[in-house]
């Protein structure tokens, strides 16, 4: 038998185990609201029982640790889920930020068909191109009307301008993506400089026999954070740490910071990303990193591209006509587009001053004549080689939508994703997240056994007193 002494330490066990149960459980119920903490369990077993001479007797119970309850697996999809959300959000930001910022170059139908109004001017690329082809045809309808040749300068100015501001806008968009990708660059070194120091800490609490449970809780976080930023594979070691690798460079094994992230420019004004010791360049597979590399180097550059080889085009085909033309004083030979491409086309400042420099007519000293004009007024429907044979307006219709139909695909992938991980963060609050009810019901279970084996050590207590006054 167990003795009344050997009882009161099996209640004294008892309550020390209750007791840890009801802390744990307060822990669970005070990081309720916490989504980065996984709950947490007394885990109990029966005492070592002692032999007596009717066969082994129970000693009661002790705790032997407090468990983490997590899914590995699960973790290591909402990690990889994270760096496709990352990027596709970064996409959609980064596109939606275009389509502000180039709204009057975006924000006509492709056809421009009702772009003749005098407010055409707001309008966009597409009212602005169909404004200078019909400009010119006023001219050739009427080629000594001053007013006409001055509508035809301040429609070609407009376009200019708006040539102008969009390729303004969109090397600022490129210089802000820059500053993105730094600034990502920076955080994603700063979370991995702080899950090579949580490892450290997780490989010293582990080494005495414990567990690092909160310690696990915020470097799981830091993972999945630093996966927003880019796509990041990890591995497990027996020490509890875990080793992490971005596009295929370890940067983090056990507590040590290995390397870290760095930007360099490839000789484009383009940053991209390497690690900063070995300077090996990487190439990311997910994350916000790459989803804003990607942005600036595929449909905003694609679509600069685009610009550029529209202005260059345009001053090309009417300079080529426009050359061959007389003005109303018998000029010939000038430009009427000056620049190479959408950041620097501008109108002949000759033109701006005086509009009757306007080389309109076919040969000189012939008042009436329209034929340049007209031929230049045809140009707007005609198909160009260095546009994939597209008329001007049809080659600015693609470009608008490419543009949609990328914004339109980040969108999509950007739904899928949210719905995809608003699974996964369900499934693994079904696993980790904290019930209020279950933990509720736990409270009161360890709290009822509390009480219980305080009863043992008091029902002892009073055995012993009577022991004690017997021998009295």
């Amino acid at each position: 038998m167990l003795g009344l002494f050997n009882t009161l330490n099996l209640g004294a066990r008892a309550l020390t185990a209750q007791q840890l149960g009801v802390e744990v459980t307060g822990q669970n119920l005070a990081n309720a609201n916490n989504p980065a903490y996984a709950r947490q369990r007394v885990q109990l077993q029966t005492s070592t029982p002692t032999p007596t001479g009717i066969g082994m007797e129970g000693t009661g119970v002790e705790a032997v640790s407090i468990q983490q309850v997590r899914d590995q697996l699960l973790d290591g999809q909402i990690r990889s889920e994270s760096s496709v959300g990352g990027y596709w959000n970064s996409q959609q930001n980064t596109l939606e930020n275009a389509q502000t910022q180039l709204g009057e170059f975006l924000n006509l139908s492709s056809s421009g068909a009702s772009s003749t109004s005098s407010s055409a001017t707001t309008q966009g690329l597409s009212g602005q191109l169909n404004n200078l082809f019909s400009a010119f045809q006023g001219v050739a309808t009427s080629p000594t009307d001053p007013t006409a040749r001055q509508s035809l300068v301040n429609a070609a100015q407009s376009l200019a301008s708006g040539f102008n501001q969009a390729s303004q806008n969109l090397s600022m968009l490129s210089s802000q993506l820059n500053t993105s990708v730094s600034n990502d660059v920076s955080s994603a070194n700063q979370l991995l400089s702080n899950i090579a120091t949580l490892n450290g800490q997780i490989a010293k609490a582990t080494a005495s026999g414990g567990n690092a449970n909160d310690l696990m809780d915020s470097r799981e976080q830091d993972l999945e954070n630093l996966a927003q930023l880019a796509n990041i594979q990890t591995a497990a070691n027996s020490n509890g740490t875990v080793s992490v690798s971005i596009g295929g460079q370890q940067l983090v094994s056990g507590s040590a910071l290995s390397d870290t992230l760095a930007t360099y420019d490839p000789g484009n004004g383009q940053l991209q990303v390497q690690t900063a010791t070995s300077a090996t360049p990487l190439t990311l597979s997910g994350g916000s990193i790459q989803g804003a590399i990607d942005a600036r180097d595929g449909t905003l550059a694609t679509l600069r591209s685009n610009l550029d080889t529209m202005a260059s085009t345009l001053i090309t085909q009417v300079n080529g006509i426009y050359q061959n033309g007389y003005d109303l004083n018998g000029g010939h030979g000038a430009n009427f587009f000056t620049g190479a491409d959408a950041a620097t086309i501008g109108v002949n400042p000759a033109l701006q001053n005086d509009p009757s420099q306007v080389q309109a007519a076919g040969v000189a000293n012939a008042a009436g004549d329209n034929t340049v004009a007209l031929q230049l007024a045809q140009l707007g429907q005609q198909s160009q080689a260095a546009l994939n044979n597209q008329t001007f307006s049809g080659a600015y219709a693609l470009d608008v939508a490419d543009f949609g139909n990328a914004l339109s695909n980040a969108n999509d992938q950007v739904n899928n994703y949210n719905s995809v991980n608003t699974m996964l963060l369900n499934h693994r609050d079904s696993v980790s997240g904290v019930s209020l009810e279950e933990e509720t019901t736990n409270l009161i279970t360890f709290q009822k056994a509390y009480e219980a084996s305080a009863k043992i050590i008091s029902t002892v207590n009073e055995m012993l007193s009577t022991v004690i006054n017997m021998k009295s």
